[in-house]
């Protein structure tokens, strides 16, 4: 394969520029030394695939909000604890009292408020901060369907999650970075299937391969797209076939467009994305947070919120910080100033240095085998 990869950018006869879109993807890049096999002339660029990375500083002021807020109980992944909101992180809120439970699902939520409902004494209320990408959505809406059946009354989610494919959309259309041809991710694939992405292929003529992480996978996935750019071809295609279908999980997808709606969403380093985010639809909008908790200090930089509130202009903290062109594969975590000074995995300054999937993580944790 790599022979083969050698000779297709030797023959295209340009630089070739791939984008994975995945974080998964760039670790397995990284750790399976893939950067350091690839010839002169293919280059490897990280997209905004970190769900952590791309949570706004304003949802996880609203968070830090909801767990300053008396009664409630704000439960969480464990990845987000760190993030950096406008001010501080989750993990500062919490050692300066407010109530965080790091859970591993959102069932666990659940379980907790279901406890919680019999214990009057204890916090009474349970939000879920439910972030990530469509691999997440599937089970937070079976645990609003699930909290909905049983008639549970003090559970809530604040929904701050982000779609993929209306993201790549949006990077293709600014033209700030060009990029021949996209690793396209397989987590989120296994739900959403090829359809989705199909409009990079018709509208912007580049080839996507929906890509398995190991070593084999990944070089499999970068030889199918440069066979497709050096045959002129524009389409999608999978790789990961073991895993991935091209219809996706119909049940998951389902369960998805039963309990949301897509609304527009700000993205960290991005900005707002139209039709990007999810939102509680009408009949399940009781479990919604933001209806029934006053969220003060959003940090959103005076955008409307998903539900349409107005929110209020955080000081925010002047740091200069890259993660935004990193996201946007303008610039790479070695051209950013703090990276690996100021900003490091124990002292992050930005979202991409949070989180192990995060390309500054990744890009610290191997430095010195990237070039």
């Amino acid at each position: 394969m790599i022979a083969e990869i050698k000779k297709l950018v030797k023959g295209i006869g340009r630089p070739v520029r791939l984008m994975e879109v995945c974080g998964t993807h760039t670790v397995s890049i990284f750790r399976h030394g893939i950067r350091g096999l690839l010839p002169e002339g293919l280059g490897l660029i990280s997209g905004p695939g970190c769900p952590v990375c791309v949570t706004p500083a304003g949802d996880v002021d609203n968070a830090i909000s909801l767990s300053m807020t008396e009664g409630v109980l704000l439960a969480t992944f464990g990845d987000m604890m760190r993030v950096p909101g406008s001010g501080r992180s989750l993990g500062e809120a919490r050692a300066e009292g407010a109530q965080v439970e790091v859970v591993y699902s959102p069932m666990d939520a659940l379980k907790i408020a279901q406890k919680e409902k019999a214990l009057p004494w204890a916090f009474g209320k349970v939000v879920f901060f439910a972030t990530g990408f469509e691999t997440t959505s599937p089970l937070v809406a079976a645990t609003v369907m699930e909290a909905s059946a049983r008639g549970v009354k003090n559970f809530y989610i604040y929904p701050a999650h982000k779609l993929i494919p209306p993201a790549l959309r949006a990077l293709l259309s600014s033209g700030e970075v060009l990029i021949d041809g996209f690793i396209l991710p397989g987590h989120v694939s296994t739900i959403i299937g090829m359809a989705p992405y199909e409009f990079i292929a018709r509208e912007f003529g580049r080839p996507g391969v929906i890509t398995g992480f190991d070593g084999k996978d990944i070089l499999e996935g970068i030889l199918m797209l440069l066979r497709q750019i050096a045959g002129g071809r524009a389409e999608i295609e999978i790789e990961y076939r073991t895993v991935v279908r091209e219809e996706g999980n119909p049940k998951a997808v389902s369960m998805i467009n039963e309990c949301f709606e897509p609304v527009d969403a700000d993205w960290r380093g991005i900005g707002v994305i139209p039709k990007s985010g999810l939102r509680l639809r009408e009949k399940f909008r009781d479990f919604d947070a933001a209806k029934n908790f006053r969220i003060a200090d959003s940090g959103m930089q005076g955008r409307k919120a998903p539900y349409g509130v107005a929110v209020p202009l955080a000081a925010g903290r002047a740091r200069p910080c890259s993660c935004g062109e990193i996201l946007r594969g303008v610039k790479t975590p070695p051209e950013c100033p703090l990276f690996a000074l100021t900003c490091t995995p124990e002292t992050p300054v930005g979202p991409c240095m949070v989180s192990d999937e995060g390309t500054c993580a990744a890009y610290y944790k191997y430095r010195g085998a990237y070039g």
